[in-house]
This record gives structure tokens, C-alpha cells and sequence, in this order.
């Protein structure tokens, strides 16, 4: 299987049970998941090794105070909990909520229109953006999108609005022509405020990023440039959509503005309680899928794959399938699945942010991408850097590393298929890793556990086929160390010619049951 643009998400979980050979209960291993992360957090960590913190330019220090004017101090939340219903389907505790929300939307509707009712035509010339803004109106309305192309300069989404279209590949929005470069394809109509109750549903949104030319950077700044950008946002949806081209992400769920103020700060006028549900999305200039300083977001049965990396200088592109980024809280990812990005799922934080925090994934297939798994807090990796205090808590199962690679879009990078750096309590739990023999990996680890992380539990690992890599497990040593490492139930399987390689200076390593 490609996993390329036409890939159906909707399948990975069956996908993921013939990759990993494994049938797995997946509510029991959740549960015994719950268990580990409980044991993981409540252990006292070996300390980082910390040395004198490098100075930090006055400049810097009053670019992250202008900042704080629209932060809030960040604090650490308690996880969410997370289900699994009759049918086999993962879901948070807070849906609960959320499906409550979705019926009072539809409670709210008192108007249901076709865009054609207002002069739209879907012939992929005529500019619909005026037939847009008067269908929508103030909200409490569903507008329904016929299939064709239906050119616009941009729609503003007021809250309790409903935009459903036919279908993926029927209903195609695009960006006109002379549309900005910093332009939203679809985003709610007031950042600032805020808006609520919105949903999407249906229908491809084609960034139209020829309209630029060859141009060196696709994307102006902050969260522009996306096909479908929620800043601010409570109480979203958006299903069955595909985004093309875009100039940064496919998808963002958002603050009104990305905040650098800090780590321990939180931006104000975040989102919270939205679920994306079977996205597809490619040709992205950043990330597919992106997040920031916002809450309680639910991503599953989604796909993103082979990025332009074009947001960024040539040769330096971190496009990521899926990214948890700045000060995002609780949140849950099931079934997704990425190819040929520079990460598949990557969970960070700048060095001047909160870290993402309290991330849960259940079920992921990542292939070709340079780092299948990538969890970082920038900046705060090195014994001269500050003590990360917001990398905390991330929990994942039933995950698949399909061939890692090494990519033009970051060519600096070496491929790997799990990288833990700075993050304190983390657990992973059934991890099938499958290389290549073939390829040569150029002597580097499969798993890196690196870079000052603590509390890391690997358990139930299953790793086969990475015969030029230097060790399939690699726990870095020496002033940036990680430690606190508990190494479990391993099955190495004609791989690299280490299976475990252990550096020097670490105090707290446990390894059980190794298999080679």
C-alpha cells in the first residue's frame, strides 16, 4: 500500500492489526497502559545534570514579555480519561459533552440553504465569496454546498453554522486566484472573541497554491496560509474533509495568535472540545494536522501525507503529519495514519513555549516518514539549557514505524522510529518497528532515548529488519543524558547488531525480557 492521497483513513485499524500481526484488546491494553503511565508518574526520577544556563539577549527577553500580555501562567492538567464503546471505538471522557453540544447546534439551526440559493456556482470560475457571507449570515444556519468547484476569496464561519458539502472530491472549495498569500480558506469569523458551535463536513478545500508561482515560501506567519484554521474556537467539527496544497497546514486548531511568552505560559483565547474526524490532506507546506495552546481536541481516522514543505527554507522543512504542538493540552489521537512526512506524529514545543502535555495515541501507521515518532521540547534538550516544566505525560499503543527514511524535505535529519528528548513520564506500549534490510541507515539508532528525558517506559516492542542501524534501542548517556528508563519485553527479530546499546553516566536503566 502507497498510503498516498487516496488512502481511507477510515481503514487504519484494520490495516494496523495486519501490519503488527497482532489482534490486540485494545481496552484491556489501554488499561494496562493506565497502569504503567500511574507507575511511571508516581517514580522520582534520577535529576537532570544541569550547568550554568546560557545567557539569554535582553532582546529576547522583551520579545517573550510582549507576549505575556496575551498569555496565561500554563499548568500541568490531570489526563483524560479515555473509553472504548460496544463497537471496539476509542473515545475521551469529555465526548460526552461534546455529542451534548452537537445536538443543541442542531437544536439552534433555524435555517437550512443551499449556496446556490444565493447566487453560487460551482463551475470553478465564477467567484462565490459574496454568495458565501450572505448564506451564512450571523449564523444559526446550515448551508449546503452542491458538488462542483466553488471558487472564493475566503469564508468566515460565524458561530452555530453548519457547511456540509457532498462529499470528498464532489464539493470542492478553492481559493481564488488573486486570494492573498496569508489567506484562510475556511476560518470562524472572529478570532478575538471567539466563536463556538461550528462544523464542516464533506468536502475537499483546495488551497490553490499554483496562484503563487515559484514562489521561495508559501506561508506569510502565525496562522494564516491554512485551508481550514480554528482560532478560538469551542465547540467544533470537522468530517469528512480533505485539504490540498496548502500554504502552511491542512488543518489548524489554534489561539487566536501563537504565543511565545515562555515556558509556563499559555496563550489566551485558545480552542477546546473540537474532534476531526477521516481527514485526508497532502501537499502541505508545513504540517497536515497542527495544534496550539488549545485543549480537550479529539483527532481520529485521518491521514496526511507527502508535504511540499515549502513554509520553510529548502532542505530544512519539519513537516509533520500530525503535530501536538505549543501548549496543547489533553488530547487524543486514534487510528491515524502518515507517509513520506519529515515526522509522523511529532509532540513538541518551541523553546520559548509550553510544551504539548497530556497526549494520548491509540493506534497509528506511520510510513517513509524521517521520524516516525518525535517527541521534543526545543531548546530545553542540553545541560546549559533550562529544565523543560511543561514536557510531561504523553501515553502511547498500538503503534506501527513502517521503514523510516532519510528525506530532502530535512536533510540534515537521520531517520528514526521513536525519539524521546526532554519529555518526562512517557509510556509506549506495543510498538511494532519494520525496516528495510536493504536500506542503509547509516550506523543510526531505531529508538532514541535522548536529550535529558525522564521516566521513559518502552514495553512491548517488536523491532525487525534494521540491519545497517547501529541498535534498536539507544539510551544516550554523558552530560545530556537521558535516564529513568524502564526497557520491557523486547523482540528483536534480524535487526541491527546491538539491541539495546546503553550510554554512559546513566544511573536508572531496567531492562526485562529481551528477545533476540
Amino acid at each position: 500500500m502507497n498510503f498516498d492521497k487516496f488512502h481511507l483513513p477510515i481503514k487504519n485499524g484494520e490495516i494496523l492489526s495486519e501490519i503488527t500481526g497482532k489482534k490486540l484488546d485494545i481496552e484491556r491494553v489501554i488499561k494496562e497502559t493506565d497502569q504503567l503511565f500511574h507507575q511511571c508518574r508516581g517514580n522520582e526520577p534520577v535529576p537532570q545534570f544541569n550547568k550554568a544556563p546560557i545567557h539569554i539577549p535582553l532582546s529576547k527577553k522583551i520579545f517573550e514579555r510582549l507576549f505575556r500580555l496575551f498569555a496565561k501562567p500554563y499548568s500541568i492538567m490531570e489526563p483524560t480519561q479515555i473509553y472504548v464503546n460496544s463497537k471496539g471505538n476509542v473515545y475521551p471522557e469529555w465526548k460526552i459533552k461534546l455529542d451534548d453540544e452537537y445536538e443543541n447546534l442542531l437544536r439552534k439551526i433555524t435555517r437550512e440553504v443551499n449556496i446556490e440559493d444565493f447566487g453560487g456556482v460551482g463551475d470553478g470560475k465564477t467567484d462565490n465569496t459574496v454568495a458565501f457571507k450572505k448564506a451564512i449570515g450571523k449564523g444559526f444556519v446550515k448551508v449546503k454546498v452542491p458538488e462542483g468547484i466553488f471558487i472564493t476569496k475566503g469564508i468566515a464561519l460565524s458561530s452555530w453554522t453548519c457547511l456540509v458539502g457532498s462529499g470528498k472530491g464532489k464539493t470542492t472549495i478553492k481559493l481564488h486566484d488573486a486570494a492573498p498569500k496569508g489567506t484562510r480558506l475556511i476560518t470562524n469569523a472572529n478570532h478575538w472573541k471567539g466563536n463556538h458551535h461550528i462544523f464542516v463536513q464533506g468536502m475537499s478545500l483546495n488551497w490553490n497554491v499554483e496562484r503563487l508561482g515559484d514562489v521561495k515560501k508559501t506561508s506569510t506567519w502565525g496562522n494564516h496560509s491554512s485551508c481550514l484554521t480554528y482560532a478560538n474556537v469551542t465547540y467544533g467539527w470537522v468530517k469528512d474533509v480533505e485539504a490540498i496544497n496548502p500554504g502552511l497546514h491542512c488543518f489548524d486548531i489554534s489561539s487566536t495568535l501563537y504565543n511565545y511568552a515562555g515556558d509556563g505560559f499559555l496563550a489566551k483565547g485558545g480552542s477546546q472540545y473540537v474532534w476531526l474526524d477521516n481527514l485526508n490532506g497532502f501537499g502541505f507546506g508545513d504540517d497536515g494536522v497542527t495544534t496550539h495552546h488549545s485543549e480537550y481536541l479529539f483527532i481520529s481516522n485521518s491521514h496526511m501525507c507527502d508535504p511540499s514543505g515549502r513554509a520553510h527554507q529548502k532542505g530544512s522543512s519539519n513537516s509533520n503529519g500530525f503535530e501536538v504542538d505549543d501548549g496543547s493540552r489533553n488530547v487524543l489521537m486514534v487510528n491515524n495514519s502518515t507517509a513520506r512526512c519529515f515526522g509522523g506524529i511529532e509532540i513538541k514545543a518551541h523553546q520559548n513555549s509550553s510544551a504539548a502535555s497530556n497526549v494520548k495515541v491509540v493506534g497509528h501507521i506511520s510510513v517513509n516518514d524521517n521520524r516516525s515518532f518525535n517527541f521534543r521540547h526545543i531548546g530545553h534538550h542540553k545541560s546549559t539549557d533550562t529544565e523543560s516544566k511543561s514536557a510531561y505525560n504523553i501515553s502511547a499503543v498500538n503503534l506501527a514505524a513502517i521503514n523510516p527514511i532519510f528525506t530532502e524535505l530535512y536533510k540534515d535529519s537521520t531517520p528514526r522510529g521513536l525519539v524521546v528528548s526532554a519529555y518526562k513520564n512517557v509510556v509506549i506500549n506495543h510498538l511494532t518497528l519494520i525496516g528495510d534490510p536493504d536500506y542503509d541507515y547509516k550506523e543510526n539508532p531505531v529508538i532514541a532515548i535522548q536529550y535529558r528525558a525522564r521516566n521513559v517506559v518502552l514495553n512491548n516492542i517488536s523491532v525487525r529488519g534494521f540491519k545497517s542501524a547501529s541498535a534498536d534501542i539507544k539510551v544516550y548517556g554523558g552530560e545530556n543524558r537521558a535516564d529513568s528508563v524502564s526497557i520491557n519485553h523486547i523482540d528483536v527479530n534480524d535487526s541491527a547488531s546491538m539491541a539495546i546499546d546503553i550510554g554512559k553516566d546513566t544511573e536508572d536503566v531496567q531492562i526485562h525480557q529481551v528477545m533476540n
